[in-house]
């Protein structure tokens, strides 16, 4: 996804610090859920008096994300930095924070998109990020040791499967590193957070800065735990002014380091130094209350296809869906999008409503009543279709009668499903 936004990179108030008083940055508060437990973290939805990582006031779905930025745009010109730093991780949810960055690079072109994330998730991703021109990202990298990390993670999610101890360390570990190697190979800035946690990896920070010089890190941010005090490092004390001063000097010999950082929520708003979360929150929350955009105002449709030509997969097989828009007379791919995870009965299809959120229809080769009523509620409607592609789509977008396209509308529970009924339920 080129586009023509006149984009300088030195804009960037968190990776430039001579831009800190002059450019701000709005953390799209979309990525809820998180796939790791760190032991210093206490994520609190609704905690308005503090100002951490982890915190926000609400969780904004991508189109109300796009609302949102739009409306302190308009109110904070200075803004040149649209990022997600969770509450949670943004790649875990990944659909959303890919949807939400395409939604702020179409709209607003020349603004700069950056994401934080503990990098476990974000390897699928990577090329998605690349092609919306998202220009930083930042891993937080705690230890470089796995015997050190076990310490730190109380438990590491991958899919539906829970690891913990030594294990769970390990496999973090290399989902980072690998992910690093690959953001450096697309060109994209990156920024290393290491949390310093006295007692358990402040010997350790010399041996991460190294690490991730020798990956081609750009800046490294040795950032000061936070005691948070329903957590398992609750009684640890913050590192002192003087630790911190120490330890990034030595980091330094390795990599530069970011000393203005300010341990922003979630849902941050405004300049480092000028901050105006505060001042924006009531519009948060009114973005929050949003309904979802009309049907016929969204701009793209999404198809369950085998090989990319025709309409030939039920939505219960669909692991992935094709998301088409409309360009002239003709139509274009814009990606590959993740549907939610087999399993989980009726959740699923709540789920996938949010992930098709900006799609007026899905075109299916079957589905059962369920989703059906779950998705036209939600205002994405279901087409059962056989055939190619660009019949259905233009079907959909020219408003010609879809019942005319063959498909079948089922429940795979009744024994008439012609699928292979394994995703279905």
């Amino acid at each position: 996804m080129k586009n023509s936004g006149k984009k300088d990179f030195r804009n960037h108030p968190c990776f430039n610090a001579d831009a800190k008083g002059k450019f701000g940055r709005v953390h799209l508060p979309v990525a809820p859920k998180c796939n790791i437990k760190c032991n210093f973290c206490d994520r609190k939805y609704d905690c308005v008096n503090e100002s951490r990582p982890g915190v926000t006031s609400k969780i904004l779905s991508p189109e109300q994300a796009g609302a949102y930025m739009q409306k302190v745009l308009e109110k904070e010109p200075r803004i040149s930095v649209a990022g997600i730093a969770g509450p949670g991780d943004p790649f875990a949810n990944g659909p959303e924070t890919i949807g939400t960055m395409r939604t702020i690079r179409k709209n607003h072109p020349e603004t700069l998109l950056c994401v934080s994330s503990n990098g476990m998730g974000i390897g699928p991703y990577i090329e998605a990020l690349a092609e919306i021109e998202v220009s930083h990202v930042t891993i937080t990298v705690c230890a470089v040791d796995p015997e050190i990390g076990k310490e730190i993670y109380s438990w590491v999610k991958d899919g539906n499967v829970v690891y913990h101890g030594l294990q769970g360390a390990e496999l973090l570990l290399s989902r980072q590193l690998a992910a690093i190697k690959k953001l450096k190979a697309y060109n994209i800035t990156v920024k290393v957070n290491c949390i310093v946690i006295p007692g358990i990896n402040d010997h350790h920070i010399e041996d991460v800065a190294r690490t991730m010089k020798e990956l081609g890190v750009d800046l490294l941010n040795c950032m000061a735990m936070f005691p948070n005090v329903n957590t398992a490092f609750g009684n640890i004390a913050q590192p002192s002014t003087e630790m911190m001063e120490q330890l990034r000097n030595k980091a330094e010999e390795y990599l530069p380091q970011m000393r203005h950082c300010t341990r922003c929520r979630a849902d941050a708003v405004g300049l480092l130094d000028d901050d105006r979360t505060e001042e924006f929150r009531s519009c948060l929350t009114a973005c929050s209350s949003l309904k979802p955009m009309p049907a016929a105002m969204r701009p793209y449709v999404a198809v369950a296809t085998e090989e990319g030509i025709l309409i030939n997969q039920h939505l219960g097989e669909a692991r992935t869906f094709q998301i088409w828009e409309q360009t002239g007379d003709s139509f274009r791919k814009v990606e590959d999008r993740p549907g939610p995870a087999v399993g989980g009965g009726i959740k699923r299809w709540h789920q996938l409503a949010k992930i098709l959120g900006d799609c007026r229809a899905v075109l299916v080769s079957g589905i059962g009543t369920t989703p059906s009523e779950i998705l036209e509620k939600s205002g994405t409607k279901p087409v059962t279709a056989a055939g190619f592609i660009e019949e259905g789509l233009r079907a959909v977008y020219e408003n010609k009668r879809t019942s005319l396209l063959k498909g079948r509308r089922t429940s795979c529970a009744d024994g008439t499903c012609s699928g292979s009924g394994g995703g279905c339920g």
